[in-house]
């Protein structure tokens, strides 16, 4: 699995799976129409143009083939704070593709943008997410109650995230701080 900018062509293999119910189960967003994928990979597109840039989308990509997005989002430059998000086309899910995205968007979040902690959150009923995030090594902070208006009702979001030095210590990396 390999991450590279998220191209205006990619949008189509990005609807055939944000299209789907089961991939926006727990999202605010979807299932997506043409049209909203479209606007979607094309302000991501627009995101790597910006200064400074806060968005780094990336489309992951599995033998050539885009199975999945990965957003790495600077929320504070001054107190080095970044969000990961991702989405994984379900033919792929239980085969590590979003633990792969996620661990490309902290190395490039802790070694390209030096950001001191890295969060993201999640659907509490997400049980594969919340997998993934612990995989990553990020570690449950609690519960935000009622953050996001879904088809289904109010969502509560998990929170998890990871510090520079526990990326660092887990991924035997040395700071030369």
């Amino acid at each position: 699995m390999t991450l590279s900018r998220i191209e205006l062509a990619d949008w189509r293999a990005v609807h055939s799976w944000a299209s789907l119910a089961q991939v926006c189960r727990f999202q605010a967003w979807g299932p997506n129409t043409e049209e909203q994928t479209r606007t979607f990979v094309a302000t991501a597109v627009d995101a790597w143009a910006r200064s400074p840039q806060q968005r780094f989308v990336y489309a992951a990509r599995v033998e050539g083939d885009v199975l999945g997005v990965g957003e790495l989002h600077v929320r504070s430059r001054g107190q080095r704070q970044g969000e990961i998000t991702y989405a994984v086309h379900p033919r792929v899910w239980g085969r590590g593709v979003g633990t792969a995205i996620g661990r490309q968007l902290l190395e490039r979040g802790f070694t390209n943008l030096g950001l001191h902690r890295v969060y993201a959150t999640c659907d509490p009923r997400n049980l594969g997410s919340a997998q993934v995030l612990r995989k990553l090594g990020m570690t449950w902070e609690g519960r935000h109650r009622h953050t996001a208006l879904i088809r289904d009702g109010w969502r509560d979001s998990d929170m998890f995230s990871i510090l520079e030095d526990e990326w660092r210590e887990k991924d035997g990396l040395v700071s030369y701080e």
